[in-house]
């Protein structure tokens, strides 16, 4: 049986700014993670107060496309190991101590174009990540079990 983890943090202070790791943050329900530049800027239940994506996405565009990207570069808060994001849509999860509900597919953009290599936004349709909302606040730690936790 395999563990659903959280292996990675990332923010970025501003919007075009580099993300940074960092190994805990709290995160607020309908807020989404303090210290990142979507604190609070959108109405809650949007579906912007978490970002996912798959370790295994971006490990599968470098072995597909050659292109490598570190976890980061994908411009997503959590990088998980071991679940399957686009399955959360419309389901709850944990996330350590924290508990949200997928809301939709967070497909590639042209900002994250411009800021990786040529081909990324096509090489990651469908398996960019997931937008998440923020039900029930805690922290969220790398190393945190991620749990489905039924329909939403």
């Amino acid at each position: 049986m395999s563990v659903s983890v959280v292996e990675a943090i990332h923010i970025a202070r501003e919007r075009a700014a580099p993300t940074e790791p960092v190994e805990r943050i709290r995160a607020v329900a309908g807020r989404g993670l303090e210290g990142d530049r979507h604190f609070g800027e959108h109405e809650p239940g949007s579906g912007h107060d978490l970002t996912l994506v798959a370790a295994e996405s971006i490990e599968a565009l470098g072995e597909g496309q050659g292109i490598v990207l570190e976890p980061g570069q994908t411009r997503r808060q959590i990088t998980t190991r071991g679940v399957d994001v686009n399955a959360l849509v419309g389901r709850r999860f944990t996330v350590g101590e924290v508990e949200a509900v997928g809301i939709e597919l967070c497909e590639p953009c042209n900002h994250l174009q411009s800021m990786t290599p040529p081909g990324t936004m096509r090489g990651l349709v469908h398996r960019a990540g997931l937008n998440a909302d923020i039900v029930r606040g805690g922290e969220i730690a790398v190393g945190d079990p991620i749990a489905d936790t039924g329909d939403c």
